[in-house]
């Protein structure tokens, strides 16, 4: 397993930053709910207890502007909610299960306001004009998470932003005064206004995890400066880590640079799942070292439609059951290698393995490994059956879906989907097209 020692019994947190919504998920987003998803299921399989969270912010600056810019523009807090909404919705076609927790910033305001005024009453914070900034000089140990020392060369991302308020160009906001045009604010002692972005994800993770708790992960872009901060705040506050581990996924690129919503290119991950299937999606994130970035392009979306149509078509052979002999050895390499720092391209490779040796054995095989291989994974739906016939009116409805979908309208598709599960049937894009199969 991955190096960490749990502060009691078998019991293992997880903690990863979420979305800020201001606009639907693109596939980066989608990495590290993937990737987190997966190793709580790796956990899970080793006998460990988990709590896995993952976080909404839903206030922020982004989700200001973004309000402001609809037509007719909308309450702030209505978007958050919205964008809330499809989150979770985007989310849930990933098949891979909720985290046990999904907090709001909006909902732990109380729990902000109290560890910002730990670190003002310890001399780690300052007010000044209804803002709340982090003292980063008070804490001689800021940069070690990003192995940064120079802090005259540090940027916060605050731009000018209180930048006459600041004792020191470095510091970051905890707390921002309401200033004209934001529509959601709190009361707080040294002023109305919100939370800054660092502070909310280090009282969410408090509340519901605890300090100290095991791995809290995120992408690399968090690394500085928002994961710095959340554990240069909590160990100001509190004297101990935040967290014992922290893990970071790499950056899904598109035409090589960063996938973003602010610089424009991005591939939205409900569009995602609608071009290219929910299961070769996934085949494709856990196809590539999670640290690593990697290319969204035709190529791999191809090589992870190929992967999984050959997994499919292999699963035909198979029976419920024991596997064979030569399974062990196989099943024991694909999981020494998620015991390697989650090195998932090589227990894929363990997978295909077991594949091809399937396929030269007798029809019948048992399929129990290769079940509980896929589990972990994500992937154990394609051993399910794809032969049984869904009612004439859900087929309609399927190929009404697929009619919205050639045309790009996208929202009646996902209207459609829905009008299917209500019915008791699920759609499954896979490589072939898509499969109707009884809901879950």
């Amino acid at each position: 397993m991955l190096p960490v020692e749990p502060r009691e019994g078998n019991r293992v947190g997880i903690y990863t930053c979420g979305p800020t919504v201001y606009g639907r998920i693109h596939v980066g987003n989608a990495r590290p709910f993937v990737v987190f998803s997966l190793l709580k299921r790796l956990f899970v399989h080793e006998g460990y207890n988990v709590t896995f969270v993952t976080n909404i912010t839903d206030v922020n600056d982004k989700i200001y502007a973004a309000a402001r810019m609809t037509s007719p523009p909308i309450p702030s807090e209505q978007l958050a909610r919205e964008m809330s909404d499809a989150y979770t919705a985007d989310t849930d076609r990933l098949g891979l299960g909720r985290p046990d927790y999904e907090p709001r910033a909006s909902a732990t305001i109380e729990e902000i306001v109290e560890l910002i005024e730990t670190l003002i009453e310890s001399g780690h914070a300052y007010a000044v004009d209804g803002d709340v900034y982090f003292s980063v000089r008070s804490y001689p140990e800021y940069g070690e998470l990003s192995h940064r020392r120079q802090l005259d060369e540090m940027d916060q991302g605050e731009g000018l932003e209180g930048a006459e308020r600041k004792r020191d160009p470095a510091d970051f906001a905890l707390w921002k005064a309401q200033k004209e045009g934001e529509d959601t604010a709190w009361d707080a002692p040294w002023g109305r206004g919100r939370p800054g972005w660092h502070i909310e994800c280090s009282a969410m993770a408090e509340e519901l995890l605890g300090v100290g708790f095991e791995i809290h992960g995120g992408g690399s872009d968090l690394i500085f400066p928002h994961h710095e901060n959340e554990a240069a705040q909590t160990r100001a506050a509190h004297g101990v880590p935040l967290a014992k581990l922290w893990v970071h996924n790499g950056m899904i690129r598109l035409e090589e640079s960063k996938m973003s919503k602010s610089v424009g290119n991005i591939f939205l991950l409900h569009q995602a799942l609608d071009a290219f299937g929910r299961d070769a999606l996934i085949m494709y994130f856990v196809s590539s070292d999670y640290r690593k970035p990697v290319e969204f392009d035709d190529e791999r979306l191809a090589e992870a439609q190929a992967r999984v149509r050959r997994i499919r078509e292999a699963a035909r052979r198979l029976a419920p059951g024991a596997s064979p002999a030569w399974s062990g050895p196989l099943h024991e390499r694909f999981f020494d290698a998620l015991a390697d720092d989650f090195k998932t391209p090589e227990a894929l490779a363990a997978v295909f393995d077991w594949v091809a040796e399937a396929n030269r054995s007798e029809p019948g095989t048992g399929d129990a490994d290769l079940r509980d291989m896929l589990t972990v994974l994500g992937l154990e739906n394609l051993l399910e059956a794809s032969d049984v016939q869904a009612p004439g009116e859900v087929a309609e409805l399927a190929d009404a879906r697929e009619r919205a979908r050639a045309a790009r309208d996208y929202a009646e598709a996902d209207r459609l989907r829905e009008e299917i599960r209500a019915q008791g049937w699920e759609v499954r894009d896979g490589p072939d097209g898509p499969e109707l199969l009884p809901a879950a």
